[in-house]
């Protein structure tokens, strides 16, 4: 009985893997990553052989998941990437000039922080629409505020 899941196993394997893979290609533009993922979509399979009745539609669903895994990872870093580089020119400016930039400062906010004061201070919007903007509690826009307006004071006086 053995030998033949594993006959099924081998021969889904060789119609499906390269139209998987190549699935996987175009959806996180690198053959690596793609061969990765398309492996473990197999591997977990395998693992689950006698309880998936759609082998393919199992190979498809967890591969996207997989991908999807790589998406978020992938937004991560460049997330981590853009702050380390904008905290850098931050520090660069101060060395060169001694005085930072305020708009780099803002930018080197973090995401929750500085939409509220991008609406607030640079829209012009009153914390009402900047509340119904954001989908958030006027009272959570007024908090967002003080916090950022305590890191920029911090971060101005920390120049000095």
């Amino acid at each position: 009985m053995r030998r033949s899941h594993e006959r099924e196993a081998a021969e889904l394997f060789a119609a499906l893997y390269p139209r998987l893979a190549g699935w996987c290609r175009r959806l996180v533009d690198d053959d690596g990553t793609a061969h990765e993922i398309a492996s473990e979509a197999f591997t977990r399979l395998w693992a689950r052989w006698t309880k998936v009745e759609e082998p393919r539609g199992f190979l498809y669903v967890t591969a996207a998941n997989l991908v999807r895994d790589h998406w978020r990872k992938m937004e991560r870093e460049r997330r981590a990437m853009r702050r380390a580089t904008t905290e850098e020119v931050v520090k660069q400016q101060r060395a060169e000039t001694g005085d930072p930039s305020v708009r780099l400062l803002v930018q080197s906010l973090p995401q929750r922080l500085r939409t509220p004061v991008l609406l607030y201070y640079y829209a012009d919007l009153p914390v009402r629409e900047v509340s119904a903007l954001m989908g958030r509690n006027e009272g959570t826009v007024k908090s967002d505020l003080h916090a950022a307006r305590e890191l920029l004071r911090a971060k101005l006086g920390a120049a000095e």
